[in-house]
């Protein structure tokens, strides 16, 4: 390194050291705090039944993370079309069909393609359940020959148990860059979103694309689209989160350590808070977020109120014991407070009051956990959780 860059480079080390250690890791200096109401509408009225819920405060609150967290998701466009570029109908040995598939979406004259990657089991007598990956670690993670093989997409694993997975590069709708995340989806067909203070951002963008991978998933009969997964880790399951809120075809919402702006609750002073990730990440959210820096107590929401906009579909959150920037502990707690919906509609997880132990898993019907030992990442551990939540829901064993 030349002289003249050691020095900077030294005070943005100990920048990023200094704002670490100022992160509250310790439980008793977490304080008081207040969350939102969930069953209560704007106006102050109590909501105890489903209509109520699904006509009123479940609109109110979707509303209310569009204008203040994620920003808006626009809905249309011109055009659709999906070409199959690769077939390989004898992939991993032959225990799998592999099928990359250029999707093609147009709206005023303009067009963006989602390379999108998967492989369905050959075994598989009906149309299979699919595990979507909203993937934010390059496409290597997601390699089709097979030669490299992560545990953060284990296609095999995951086609041995009999479902299919799939994934496509967010880089392939918005970049995960804080300059470039305008490229693509944004400023080719919704150019007007960066003019909005409550307009679509990356994360936003990348849960979009999702929802054109189902939109294929629905003409595929390899693939039972009415048993769509969606997965996302850390980054990725903020927007996995916020696309499963949204997008009723979604059976299942897996957030993997997603954390803050995720699963964790906001207003605990624990790991990394709003000011932080408002402060390094601002394309993640719509510009109106960043006001609630170090204002949490604002908000006009917290993140149990997107959980629960998932009700009465299921969803699972997924911790690692040394992730206290994620905090385990409140992402728990959302799940907890989230249940009061699912009641509405009768179902009944009885999550307990306290968060389970390390690698101890909680699979009730809707609602799944685990905190499991190590750090942040998306592993087989955590994988093998996800399918026996899965087969446990669709009743598959």
């Amino acid at each position: 390194m030349e002289a003249g860059k050691i020095i900077p480079f030294i005070l943005v080390v100990m920048f990023s050291l200094q704002t670490l250690m100022a992160q509250n890791y310790d439980e008793s200096k977490v304080g008081n705090y207040r969350l939102p109401e969930l069953l209560k509408t704007q106006k102050g009225k109590t909501v105890s039944t489903i209509k109520d819920w699904e006509k009123i405060r479940r609109p109110e609150i979707l509303n209310l993370f569009e204008n203040h967290v994620y920003g808006q998701v626009p809905k249309d466009f011109d055009d659709i079309a999906f070409e199959v570029t690769n077939l390989d109908k004898n992939a991993m040995d032959g225990k799998a069909t592999l099928k990359e598939v250029a999707i093609t979406v147009t709206r005023n004259q303009k067009s963006v393609s989602i390379n999108l990657l998967m492989f369905t089991p050959n075994k598989a007598k009906k149309p299979v359940p699919m595990f979507l990956v909203i993937n934010h670690r390059g496409i290597k993670t997601m390699d089709v020959t097979r030669q490299n093989k992560d545990g953060f997409w284990p296609a095999e694993e995951v086609i041995e148990a009999g479902y299919g997975i799939s994934g496509f590069d967010v880089i392939d709708v918005s970049p995960d860059d804080k300059v470039k995340f305008r490229e693509g989806v944004l400023n080719q067909l919704y150019p007007e979103q960066l003019e909005m203070n409550n307009g679509m951002r990356a994360l936003g963008a990348w849960g979009w694309g999702a929802a054109r991978a189902i939109d294929y998933f629905e003409k595929d009969k390899a693939v039972d689209a009415g048993k769509i997964i969606s997965v996302g880790h850390s980054r990725g399951g903020k927007a996995s989160l916020w696309f499963g809120a949204q997008d009723k075809r979604v059976a299942i919402t897996i957030s993997n350590e997603s954390g803050n702006s995720g699963a964790a609750l906001s207003r605990r002073n624990f790991g990394e808070t709003v000011e932080r990730i408002t402060n390094h990440f601002p394309y993640w959210f719509c510009p109106n977020y960043q006001q609630y820096a170090n204002n949490e107590n604002k908000l006009p929401v917290d993140q149990h109120m997107l959980i629960a906009l998932i009700a009465p579909r299921a969803v699972y959150v997924a911790s690692a014991a040394e992730d206290l920037w994620a905090d385990p502990k409140g992402q728990y707690l959302a799940l907890t407070e989230a249940q009061d919906v699912y009641e509405l509609y009768k179902v009944h997880t009885n999550l307990p009051a306290e968060m389970p132990d390390v690698n101890e898993q909680i699979i009730r019907p809707h609602i799944g956990f685990h905190n499991r030992e190590g750090k942040h990442n998306m592993t087989p551990y955590d994988w093998q959780q996800f399918i026996q939540f899965a087969d446990n829901y669709f009743k598959r064993h």
